[in-house]
């Protein structure tokens, strides 16, 4: 498995297209490029096997020194393999070279392996909320440790 880091969105049209195809995949809905490109301070990684993109997490500056961790998933046949835990802990770590203080995140319950996944690695509960299509969200924060 190869992990690729890009600040800012991927150059590469295969990888690109291949984080593209697999949100679609994953969650049945496109992904909004257009927004992303309008953040600050993105970091965009791509899990990838045989130059298929398998894995993709999307982040970006949230506010001065607190990091957003906005999208991410792993194909289905690639599930449980480590693989959405190693694209957290180099989002983590890049972070922590950036600055950054603290990572959010927000999931829904129905997404229980995200959820797990970010209370095995140190996120906390900080809050609810119901979004615009009357779905409940969770908010999740994670500090990071500094040297």
């Amino acid at each position: 498995m190869q992990y690729l880091i890009f600040e800012g969105i991927p150059d590469r049209e295969h990888i690109l297209k291949g984080i593209l195809d697999l949100h679609d995949l994953i969650f049945n809905t496109e992904l909004p490029l257009d927004e992303l490109k309008q953040k600050k301070g993105v970091l965009v990684m791509a899990a990838v096997d045989h130059d298929t993109v398998v894995g993709y997490k999307i982040g970006y500056e949230r506010k001065k020194k607190h990091y957003y961790s906005w999208l991410g998933g792993v194909d289905p046949r690639y599930q449980r393999q480590g693989i959405a835990t190693e694209l957290m802990r180099r989002q983590h770590q890049w972070c922590q070279e950036k600055g950054y203080l603290t990572v959010r995140t927000h999931t829904k319950n129905k997404w229980r392996g995200m959820l797990i996944l970010n209370l095995r690695h140190g996120f906390d509960v900080i809050g609810t909320y119901t979004d615009d299509r009357g779905e409940p969200k969770i908010i999740l924060e994670k500090k990071l440790a500094h040297q």
